[in-house]
């Protein structure tokens, strides 16, 4: 359809479909769309401050944007709000992923992370938390109090559009 986005999104074995696509030729098309987005993802993380929702959205965009499938992903942040590292914490299917927060706060506390930012995709594009994402955030906020590492904001990801519970008040 002369969408390139959605062309990163095919499979090797799909693009095998298109006439004059063969095993080969779909294999370098995908190994070049993967360093197109190592590249994008490093270019985003060199700023490496977060100050805003939008700062935290073009990173976790970078990593799980155009997934057809669920990842949570965690963002350790210094005082200075610098980041520290990003963690895939979980891939899940097409609905949903396992998020455990005892996992979260043990790479917090390893990192020595005084904040963290949670993220995670929703592939059908509808950018609203579910029930789920709502408990989870309540949750692992609640975790955070008790080890003082804050959380700044749970952002999903869905296509080129976000939700942020820090913007919305519920954080």
């Amino acid at each position: 359809g002369n969408n390139l986005c959605e062309l990163w999104r095919i499979s090797a074995y799909d693009l095998q479909k298109i006439k004059g696509i063969g095993r080969k030729r779909a294999v370098k098309i995908s190994a070049m769309f993967a360093l197109a987005r190592r590249r994008n993802e490093s270019e985003v993380i060199s700023r490496r401050k977060i100050s805003r929702s939008n700062d935290a959205f073009e990173i976790f965009h970078s990593l799980m944007g155009d997934l057809p499938y669920e990842e949570f992903w965690i963002l350790l942040l210094n005082r200075a709000n610098r980041i520290l590292k990003k963690v895939r914490i979980s891939e899940g299917g097409i609905s949903g992923t396992v998020v455990d927060p005892k996992k979260i706060f043990q790479i917090c506390l390893a990192h020595h992370a005084t904040s963290i930012i949670l993220g995670h995709n929703h592939p059908s594009g509808n950018t609203q938390p579910s029930l789920a994402d709502e408990q989870i955030t309540k949750k692992i906020k609640e975790c955070g109090v008790l080890l003082d590492v804050a959380v700044l904001d749970h952002i999903i990801v869905a296509d080129d559009r976000f939700y942020s519970f820090a913007d919305e008040g519920i954080i």
